[in-house]
């Protein structure tokens, strides 16, 4: 889970602090005791802080200890001067948390602790709860992965492959912006490099993987023109060429332009970075490594973002159309759905199960396999970074995948691009909103309700916050 530091403080006269330190201490023992039961390292302060010294000193050890985030907690009334000391000697995002047991005034310790770090501009967040009350814990926990996947990003490295793809301005970002606002250095990478480390990859596993594919997907319907064993083949060198290139220079994450340079004289992407996103290929089980289309440097920083809060793999998709008398959007691309969505199972024989290799369609002259399915029903959290006036704003929305009875599915689908992979979702934003105001093409998703991670999220990278929702 999460690395959490817990500092307790006190009051600071001698006489007051030895009749309530027990009383601290029985306190933090049980939050302790309740954020270790919920899965988290917990890293204790090695005295209560009743002293100026000790302020400095009990912070810079649990700091040293590498946390996602810092509790202080306020059992009792305590010296502001001392949360000041203590949030200097520490960088983790700080949680101020208050007990609520009405014996001892730790509401007013932390409020008076708040209101200092207000005066200074010192970003934190508040809490209060009985220290077994499972929705602090939840709170606490959730600002800790915040600060997590926050922390993730630093040191990290994107590797672009390409420039920007179709004169598509949104796909681009200002590589010092990424370094001084996020700490990701931007390694770029020609494609022909690609195109020449294909050439070298290995045969027998190219070979296996086109045996694993055909054996295990839908359909792979090879159509002798745009479509061939061979062409297949040359998709699943590309990938294992960029596998290869992300080992040797420790990319963290990716993403690939292909058009129109490889999309007319290789092969589309699709298969490359529909098993980069996914959590296994032909050779088992593997970490997912996020790769966006079309080199979107901002989807891709969105799905790292996503993946790190949620755990799992992130959908990249267009936002084709929307089908106003349903009430719901056709979330598809040019080919590619990481193949994991199409039944969220962690057999791959399962999901591929309901995914067909196609014949790519005429945008593409060069051919290849697009990665075909429905995305399987679920709540899902959507959204991306954008930017306004060049800075950055996390839109934000609920939303529902739908699936439908083969012959409706067939129906949507044949409106847009039935080859491509399509997910229809119900977001809880009204249309005219969201057309009016999101700011890509390109839209982002994981299961579940992740949205009080990501405000989190956006809160410690000073990012606006855009959440829709109806009504």
């Amino acid at each position: 889970m999460a690395r959490i530091g817990v500092v307790s403080i006190s009051d600071g006269r001698d006489h007051v602090h030895a009749r309530i330190a027990d009383f601290i201490r029985s306190k933090q023992d049980s939050l302790v005791r309740s954020l270790q039961a919920a899965g988290h390292d917990v890293v204790v302060g090695d005295d209560l802080v009743a002293t100026n010294a000790l302020a400095t000193s009990v912070a810079r050890k649990v700091a040293a200890a590498d946390v996602d985030v810092t509790v202080f907690y306020y059992a009792v009334w305590a010296f502001p001067h001392f949360t000041m000391l203590a949030a200097d000697a520490t960088r983790s995002p700080l949680v101020l948390v208050a007990s609520t047991d009405p014996t001892e005034p730790g509401l007013v310790g932390m409020l008076a602790a708040g209101g200092a770090l207000d005066q200074i501009g010192r970003r934190h967040t508040r809490a209060w709860g009985a220290p077994d009350d499972a929705e602090l814990v939840e709170k606490i926990g959730v600002h800790a992965k915040a600060s997590a996947a926050v922390r993730s990003l630093r040191g990290s490295t994107f590797g672009r492959f390409g420039g920007r793809p179709m004169g598509m301005n949104t796909a681009v970002a200002n590589t010092d912006q990424w370094m001084r606002k996020f700490g990701i250095d931007v390694e770029e990478i020609d494609q022909y490099e690609l195109v020449l480390r294909a050439d070298k990859a290995d045969a027998a596993e190219t070979k296996k993987a086109r045996e694993w594919i055909e054996q295990h997907a839908a359909g792979v319907h090879y159509d002798g023109k745009k479509l061939t064993p061979e062409l297949l083949e040359r998709q699943i060198r590309s990938y294992q060429a960029i596998r290869d290139i992300i080992a040797e220079r420790n990319l963290d994450f990716s993403g690939i332009k292909a058009q129109p340079e490889l999309t007319e004289n290789f092969a589309t992407m699709d298969v490359t970075e529909a098993f980069l996103n996914d959590p296994y290929d032909w050779n088992g089980p593997k970490e997912t490594h996020v790769c966006a289309t079309e080199a979107d440097m901002d989807g891709a920083l969105t799905m790292q973002l996503f993946k790190a809060v949620a755990g799992t793999p992130v959908l990249f998709a267009d936002v084709r159309h929307y089908h106003a008398d349903r009430d719901i959007w056709d979330l598809c691309n040019s080919g590619q759905h990481a193949t994991w969505y199409a039944a969220r199972s962690d057999d791959p024989a399962e999901n591929l199960a309901k995914v067909n290799f196609y014949p790519e369609v005429f945008f593409f002259p060069a051919g290849g396999a697009s990665v075909q399915h429905i995305a399987a029903p679920g709540q899902m959290t959507l959204g991306r970074l954008t930017r306004e006036n060049g800075e950055y704003r996390l839109q934000l929305m609920l939303g529902e995948f739908e699936a439908y009875d083969d012959e409706t599915n067939q129906a949507l689908v044949n409106q847009s691009t039935p080859e491509w992979p399509h997910a229809f979702a119900r977001l809880d934003a009204p249309g005219e909103l969201f057309l009016s105001k999101f700011g890509a093409n390109h839209i982002h998703a994981v299961p579940g309700d992740h949205r009080a991670a990501l405000r989190a999220v956006a809160d410690q990278l000073d990012v606006r916050l855009d959440e829709w929702t109806r009504g």
